[in-house]
């Protein structure tokens, strides 16, 4: 989903920080946060909504630049970022801290007193974009 006040960011996320920060919960700072360092990071990424069901209408957010990159997520605890192809990302870092155990998806829970290491997070991002760059044979290879 494209708006016209940006082509590379969607209403539905900004609708979301919005309410969030009305309720002066911390979820609302963390999205806004993490969505300006994914931009940051990769200027040509795409935010898109994707499976809207009757229970989540707006659908989840999801940035994209040649695949899917990563999506981002609130629960009640946690902002959640599970990307697509976690499992083939370099994190020296070692901010992947859930859904380690699967063999393609790596994800980030991000609870209110967390500090996320912006560079290596940064970092992240383009090494995920950066794999969705590659020929798909590069990628079976590893």
């Amino acid at each position: 989903m494209k708006t016209a006040a940006s082509s590379k960011t969607s209403a539905a996320l900004d609708a979301k920080i919005e309410e969030l920060n009305a309720l002066g919960d911390w979820r609302g700072k963390a999205l806004a946060r993490v969505r300006a360092l994914i931009h940051a990071a990769d200027p040509e990424i795409i935010e898109e909504q994707k499976w809207a069901k009757a229970t989540n209408p707006g659908g989840v957010p999801v940035f994209s630049h040649n695949g899917i990159v990563c999506t981002l997520e609130t629960y009640k605890s946690a902002v959640k970022l599970t990307f697509a192809k976690g499992a083939l990302v370099d994190d020296p870092s070692g901010l992947f801290n859930s859904s380690l155990e699967g063999n393609t998806r790596r994800a980030i829970d991000i609870h209110e007193t967390d500090k996320l290491n912006d560079k290596a997070f940064k970092d992240l991002i383009r090494s995920a974009v950066s794999l969705n760059l590659q020929p798909k044979s590069k990628l079976n290879r590893h």
